[in-house]
């Protein structure tokens, strides 16, 4: 392998969250599971029909496209792509050819050749009992992202990476929820290898359907070229696909010839001439993207690489860290924060099915809860039990605290009484501490913490046996 270099170049598409479909004014729900309910002349292809554009959908396109550093040309067009397949009843596609929305850009060290809009298919669904195949127009006309990046990959793994940075783009700028596992960000890759200069035969691979398929259908498929040649076998210009059980590609058509699609310019819509006062708006819509977040909260909060790349995945995530930080003034602790924000709340997130912005757990809640922790006014595993009521019910802290005893106890007198208690019923771990096992003192704490419900002081109850075991 060492003695091929590898060139790959990504085709990926993403559904846009607008409220209707491109060139219709159906709804654009992916998730409708009745068939053709959403539907309407205009999607179904019928004969004289209009399409009209939806804005919105070309404004998400251009926000990407300045999110990556892009060129937006001053006037764009869209085309018909002309194929047939049950699943496009026009007969073509309307998308875009020779002149995109955006061209240019740069992401992760991978240039992007353009980002173009067009218009979504149909769904096919097959019955292999009955031998049919039905189609639904549920996504007949759905708004469709399509970004192009130019042959700059060299692995699987950097593959993924990029795709996992765009979806992260994609949510940022709230323009689709890309996700994978519903269809809502489609990767297809075009894969060659070679010993010199020259480029070699492009294998396009399709269904990558998750991060992990990228990364391991690219690898799999440099390897099975790289073999290929090895055994005198010739590349053949052809689509595979990714076979999620087998873990191999497997070839699905030849094209010994590139498709002719015979674009056309869409005679029924006019050219997208683009507003500078727009596009001043659009820009100013961009918020601080990913990349830059991360390296920021890495240097103003001293989080390590890991604790960044976990606490930036989610945009909304990321600014109710940075509200909780901002609430707890001088007693903030950004570690702190992140691992409860990314922990402990995300668990309670995850379990209950809703999105951050929809808890009662408000930032100014949870700052309040992990003040207490830094002023040592509870334990962190009483913390653990409040914070679950404070997600539950947005309530005070400090009353939950105060109405059920949780406060930390700190007086030593107090103390004193249980960690004899303890040292009398436990005197093998004593014995242990004196022959200086050292988790033996832990043990000690631990019966501590129980006996008080967690609400020991851990340090002050430390002190306190090192105290008494020295005599």
């Amino acid at each position: 392998m060492s003695n091929y270099k590898p060139t790959i170049g990504l085709e990926i598409h993403a559904e846009l969250k607008t409220e209707s479909k491109m060139f219709c004014g159906c709804p654009n729900k992916s998730d409708e599971t009745e068939p053709n309910k959403n539907t309407c002349p205009v999607c179904l292809g019928h004969p004289g029909v209009l399409p009209t554009i939806n804005r919105e959908a070309v404004r998400s396109v251009i926000k990407l496209g300045l999110a990556v550093g892009g060129t937006i040309p001053p006037k764009a067009k869209f085309d018909r792509k002309n194929y047939f397949y049950p699943d496009l009843p026009k007969g073509y596609q309307i998308s875009q050819y020779d002149e995109p929305l955006v061209l240019g850009g740069l992401l992760k060290g991978v240039r992007i050749r353009r980002v173009h809009l067009e218009e979504d298919t149909g769904t096919l669904v097959h019955d292999d009992k009955e031998n049919i195949s039905l189609v639904s127009y549920n996504r007949s006309s759905a708004p469709l992202m399509e970004l192009v990046t130019e042959p700059d990959i060299t692995s699987g793994e950097q593959a993924a990476e990029f795709a996992m940075e765009l979806q992260r783009i994609l949510r940022y700028l709230n323009v689709s929820n890309a996700d994978m596992e519903k269809g809502e960000m489609r990767v297809e890759a075009n894969i060659s290898v070679s010993k010199d200069k020259n480029l070699g035969t492009k294998v396009e691979v399709k269904n990558l359907n998750s991060f992990r398929s990228v990364r391991d259908a690219i690898t799999h498929e440099l390897k099975r070229q790289v073999e290929a040649i090895e055994s005198g076998e010739k590349i053949r210009q052809e689509t595979r696909g990714w076979n999620e059980v087998s873990r191999l590609t497997k070839s699905q058509r030849f094209k010994e010839e590139a498709h002719d699609y015979r674009y056309l310019p869409e005679p029924d819509l006019p050219p997208l001439i683009h507003d500078q006062k727009e596009l001043e708006e659009l820009k100013r819509e961009i918020p601080e993207l990913p990349e830059t977040k991360r390296k920021r909260f890495m240097e103003e909060f001293k989080l390590n690489e890991e604790q960044a790349n976990v606490i930036t995945e989610d945009r909304y995530i990321a600014e109710y860290f940075e509200e909780v930080i901002s609430e707890m003034e001088e007693n903030a602790d950004p570690k702190l924060v992140c691992n409860y924000v990314t922990s402990d709340l995300k668990g309670l997130l995850n379990e209950k099915k809703i999105d951050i912005r929809e808890t009662k757990a408000t930032p100014e809640r949870i700052a309040d809860l992990l003040t207490m922790i830094t002023t040592n006014e509870i334990g962190s595993r009483v913390a653990k039990d409040v914070l679950v009521k404070v997600f539950e019910t947005g309530g005070d802290p400090h009353e939950i605290v105060k109405s059920e005893g949780l406060s930390q106890v700190s007086d030593e007198a107090s103390l004193r009484k249980t960690i004899e208690k303890i040292i009398n019923e436990n005197q093998k771990a004593v014995e242990d501490y004196k022959k200086g096992k050292g988790n033996a003192l832990q043990f000690l704490i631990g019966k501590t913490m129980a006996e008080l419900k967690g609400r020991a002081n851990p340090d002050i109850a430390k002190k306190l046996f090192e105290e008494f075991l020295s005599k």
